[in-house]
C-alpha cells in the first residue's frame, strides 16, 4: 500500500519496481491464537527483509528453502527479534529456552543465533517426519510427541492456524518475494 502526494491511499499487489512509497500490508495474521507472541505491524513492515542474509545462510546450511524459514519467522514473531510469547518462546523463530539451550543457542535475542537454531530445529523435524513439511511444521509448533500421538497435525487451534499460515506465506514468498 502507498500514499501519493495528494494523500490518496493505494492498495496494490504490484507496487512500482522501486517499491518507493509503498508498505507491505499484512491483514492475514489477524485472529492469531493468544499463545502466540503479539505482532507489531510497524515493526513487521520495517523488518520484513532485514534478516534475509541470516535466513539464506542458515537455510543453505540446513538445506531448507529460505522462503519457508522467512514464512515461519513472519508467523512466529512478526519479524520481531525481541518477541516473547506468553509461553516464554523468544526471538524471531520463537525458541523455547530449553530448546535453544539444546541447540547451542546462547542468546535467543540474537537474530543470527535464533535463525540458525530455529532452522536447525526445523531440519530435525523434517528428518523426523520424512520430509513431510506439514508434519514438520506442526512438530515445530506443538512438539514432535503431539504429532506422533495424533498421527498427524494435532487438533490444536494454534497448530492448525500455524501450519496454514506458514504454508500460505511460504507460497507467497516463493512466488512474489524469493530470497535468492
Amino acid at each position: 500500500m502507498g500514499t501519493d502526494d495528494n494523500g490518496v491511499l493505494t492498495f496494490t499487489d504490484t507496487p512500482p519496481a522501486s517499491g518507493e512509497g509503498f508498505d507491505v500490508f499484512i491483514k492475514d495474521l489477524e485472529g492469531r491464537p493468544s499463545k502466540f507472541a503479539k505482532i507489531d505491524a510497524a515493526l513487521l513492515r520495517k523488518n520484513l527483509d532485514n534478516y534475509d542474509d541470516a535466513i539464506v545462510t542458515s537455510a543453505t546450511k540446513w538445506k531448507i528453502a529460505p522462503e519457508l524459514i522467512k514464512a515461519m519467522m513472519l508467523v512466529e514473531s512478526g519479524m520481531n527479534p525481541r518477541a516473547k510469547s506468553p509461553a516464554g518462546a523468544r526471538g524471531l523463530m520463537q525458541l523455547m529456552p530449553d530448546t535453544a539451550k539444546e541447540l547451542g543457542v546462547a542468546d535467543s535475542w540474537d537474530a543470527k543465533q535464533n535463525v540458525e537454531g530455529g532452522t536447525r530445529y526445523l531440519r530435525r523435524m523434517l528428518n523426523s517426519f520424512e520430509g513431510n513439511r506439514k508434519l514438520a511444521l506442526a512438530a515445530y509448533n506443538a512438539g514432535p510427541g503431539n504429532v506422533r500421538k495424533y498421527a498427524g497435525i494435532p487438533p490444536f487451534e494454534e497448530t492448525e492456524y500455524y501450519v496454514d499460515k506458514v504454508l500460505k506465506y511460504y507460497a507467497y514468498f516463493l512466488a512474489e518475494r524469493p530470497l535468492r
